[in-house]
C-alpha cells in the first residue's frame, strides 16, 4: 500500500520552508553541518543538506532555525514555503512507486533513510529526502508549486497497482 499526501494543500497544512546557501567555512555552514546529501531532525524541524552548499530547513521551527543562523560571510536565507510544494509518498512500495517514474536507485543501500537527492519523477525536477515515517518506509518530495496538479496526478498513477 502507498498513501501520498500533498502536504501544501491548503493554507493551514503549509509546511513552513527556508532554502540556506552558505559556504564552507561560513558560521552558518558550521552551524547546520551535515554531510551532503543527508538530513536529520532537530526538534520540529527537518534539516537537509541538498546540495554541496544549501540545506533546507523543513517544519514549524524552520523560520526561527533560519533567523538564528549568523549570516556573515558567503551565506543567506530565502523562504520558500510558498514557490517549493511538499508531498510525502508513504508505505512499503513507495520505493517501487517512485523507481516507476525516476531513474535513481531507491533501495536501502542507495537511499537509506535520511537520506538527500535530487532527481526527476515523472519528468518534473524533484529534491527528495527518505525521511521515514514512526518505522515505515516514507519520503518527503520538494518541488515547484506550478507542477503539483500533473504531478499528483501521475504519482497516483503510478501507485494505482500498489
Amino acid at each position: 500500500m502507498v498513501e501520498i499526501t500533498h502536504l501544501d494543500a491548503s493554507p493551514d497544512t503549509r509546511v513552513p520552508k527556508a532554502s540556506v546557501r552558505a559556504a564552507d567555512g561560513t558560521a552558518a555552514a558550521a552551524a547546520l553541518g551535515l554531510k551532503f546529501g543527508s538530513s536529520e531532525q532537530r526538534g520540529d524541524t527537518l534539516v537537509v543538506r541538498i546540495r554541496p552548499d544549501e540545506w533546507y530547513l523543513l517544519g514549524d521551527g524552520a523560520p526561527a532555525m533560519a533567523d538564528g543562523l549568523d549570516l556573515s560571510g558567503f551565506a543567506s536565507t530565502v523562504d520558500i514555503s510558498h514557490s517549493r510544494t511538499a508531498v510525502r509518498i508513504t508505505g512499503d512500495r513507495a520505493a517501487d512507486t517512485l523507481a516507476k517514474l525516476g531513474s535513481a536507485d531507491f533501495s536501502d543501500h542507495m537511499t537509506p533513510n535520511g537520506a538527500a537527492l535530487g532527481n526527476g519523477i515523472a519528468g518534473v525536477t524533484c529534491d527528495i529526502v527518505r525521511d521515514d515515517q514512526r518505522g515505515v518506509r516514507s519520503y518527503l518530495l520538494l518541488l515547484d508549486g506550478s507542477f503539483i496538479t500533473y504531478f499528483l496526478g501521475a504519482l497516483h498513477d503510478a501507485a494505482s497497482e500498489f
